[in-house]
């Protein structure tokens, strides 16, 4: 019984520790987007490039760590949904256009506080 109890202590720790982080990355990659809207009203092209792909950056990142063999359809629905992110990403890059970068942080911002319900 006190194996089982360690295990169970030891995944729990674990998940919440990954939870953790994955509000972190979140976190970035909307403080980063909204840094890159502040970029746009001004009309600074470079830094709102950088910005945007500093979140592109994040959003790949938990695109390649997602386990679609443990996390099934909600896995593969986050990929899709990554994806989707990082194209929009893209054409409010290349189109100066804000709407898609709120689209995204709006996206992310839900995503978000699932994951702060999730880790605690």
């Amino acid at each position: 019984m006190k194996k089982e109890l360690e295990a169970y202590q030891s995944t729990a720790v674990t998940t919440q520790n990954k939870g953790r982080l994955i509000v972190m990355l979140y976190d970035g990659a909307i403080k980063f987007l909204k840094l890159a809207l502040k970029e746009m009203e001004v009309g600074n092209r470079q830094a709102k490039g950088e910005y945007i792909n500093k979140a592109k950056d994040i959003i790949n990142e938990l695109n390649v760590v997602l386990d679609t063999e443990t996390g099934g359809e909600v896995a593969m629905n986050l990929r899709k949904l990554y994806m989707f992110m990082n194209a929009h990403l893209t054409q409010a890059n290349t189109k100066l256009d804000p709407q898609k970068v709120r689209d995204v942080i709006k996206l992310l911002e839900e995503l978000n506080e699932s994951w702060k319900a999730i880790s605690g």
